[in-house]
């Protein structure tokens, strides 16, 4: 009688039931659920930050260009930067791959738009592609005019 006891407490033990297992799935895909969209918006910020770092680096360039040559430049990278005097802001980015007219990174392109004067002044847009296109453009202008302002603030 007693080995039948113990037998049974054995097979009582030795695993999970059904009801168990369900339950733990259950738990897991509701974490998942309330996780990912999470994860999915930082990555998106994470994103937009890095592009609005080389937006504030353009026009910190840009400035330092118009002191120089007294007028600001659409070329944001020069394959010959030692040239006197400098055609480009020498633009660059770990993220980012940058040429004459524009950099990119497969989730935004940065170019820059000069605006007619007086006074002169220029435009670095921001253009979200690939899986950044929801998160939408951004712009920068030479008066330090952010829009859209609410992607700018978080």
């Amino acid at each position: 009688m007693k080995q039948l006891k113990q037998i049974k407490q054995l097979k009582r033990t030795g695993g999970f039931t059904l009801i168990e297992l369900m339950i733990v799935v259950a738990v897991i895909g509701i974490l998942a659920a309330v996780a990912y969209p999470s994860y999915v918006d930082y990555v998106k910020r994470a994103n937009r930050s890095a592009a609005q770092q080389l937006m504030m680096k353009i026009a910190s360039r840009e400035e330092q260009f118009m002191l120089d040559a007294r007028t600001y430049t659409t070329v944001l990278f020069s394959a010959t930067p030692t040239v006197t005097p400098s055609i480009g802001l020498g633009a660059t980015d770990d993220d980012f791959t940058c040429d004459a007219a524009q950099c990119a990174n497969g989730k935004y392109t940065i170019t820059v738009a000069l605006v007619a004067g007086p006074p002169p002044g220029y435009t670095i847009t921001a253009t979200a592609t690939g899986t950044q296109v929801s998160d939408g453009n951004l712009t920068l202008d030479n008066l330090g005019t952010k829009a859209p302002i609410a992607k700018w603030q978080k």
